[in-house]
């Protein structure tokens, strides 16, 4: 499976030019790589099918993102020995989990990346919870209880495990706390039924933000959309009414343009 994803990416890399360059691929400390990270994250989260009772809302997390980037610099397709006891990488979690990504500079983006993981479900059978290929990636995207994730991206020359191609992007984010135990990702129910007290449901993900330590989240179908945890209803309204009152007064002027002696009654 690795040789097949890698071969279509340098296929794809002769025929296409690269978005990003070596020196051009984003640090950890990048605000819009640390937005796609948690928002495509959380999209398919929120839209896991059966749908998910206990999904946790997930958000980024500094620590977690040094972990994966001193892990990217290795240039191995391989998991980072460390994540589990004895060994604590995290001050808060025992035990993390980890997805790779290796491909071409030309076709990364967290998008493709996070996606390529993510459709590991078609393989996935929720019921009996076997696998017909490989699925931990897409188990730990959707595991409800990790609601931490670090990202980082580093370009490689080669990277073991992909022997015979050159000028890769090595993609990695850890999870915390880990998932990928013997048990389903997640509980199957209505959304947000079996979220921990005191959570809020935000886009069919139990959110707090005690827990999550963040001030505000971001709308998971309006991607930059700022949410406030204390009033996301009047956030929500805020963000909305203005394109309401345009559309409103658009259509005043429409209406008095082609009625103009259409008088209101007094």
């Amino acid at each position: 499976m690795r040789v097949t994803l890698a071969v279509t990416a340098w296929l794809v890399s002769l025929v296409s030019s690269s978005p990003y360059s070596a020196s051009t691929l984003p640090d950890i400390d990048n605000e819009d790589f640390i937005k796609d990270c948690v928002q495509i994250h959380n999209k398919f989260r929120s839209g896991v099918n059966p749908t998910a009772s206990d999904m946790l809302y997930m958000t980024w997390d500094p620590g977690l993102a040094q972990v994966a980037k001193a892990w990217a610099r290795n240039c191995q397709f391989a998991h980072n020995g460390r994540l589990k006891p004895p060994h604590k990488l995290h001050p808060n979690f025992t035990s993390l989990g980890e997805n790779l990504w290796t491909g071409s500079l030309v076709i990364f983006s967290v998008s493709a990346a996070i996606t390529d993981w993510y459709n590991e479900v078609q393989d996935y059978d929720f019921q009996t919870r076997k696998c017909g290929k490989v699925c931990g990636h897409y188990t730990q995207v959707v595991w409800a209880d990790s609601y931490k994730v670090g990202c980082a991206v580093q370009f490689c020359p080669r990277v073991s495990g992909f022997e015979g191609f050159q000028g890769l992007a090595h993609f990695i984010c850890n999870y915390g706390p880990a998932g990928n135990y013997p048990t389903w990702p997640y509980k199957k129910g209505s959304t947000c039924s079996a979220c921990p007290s005191n959570d809020k449901c935000l886009d069919n993900l139990c959110a707090n933000p005690q827990r999550d330590k963040v001030t505000r989240y971001y709308s998971v179908v309006f991607p930059d959309w700022p949410i406030y945890p204390r009033n996301r209803h009047l956030s929500l309204f805020l963000v909305i009414s203005p394109p309401i009152i345009l559309l409103t007064v658009i259509i005043i002027i429409l209406v008095k343009y082609k009625y103009p002696h259409l008088v209101p009654f007094h």
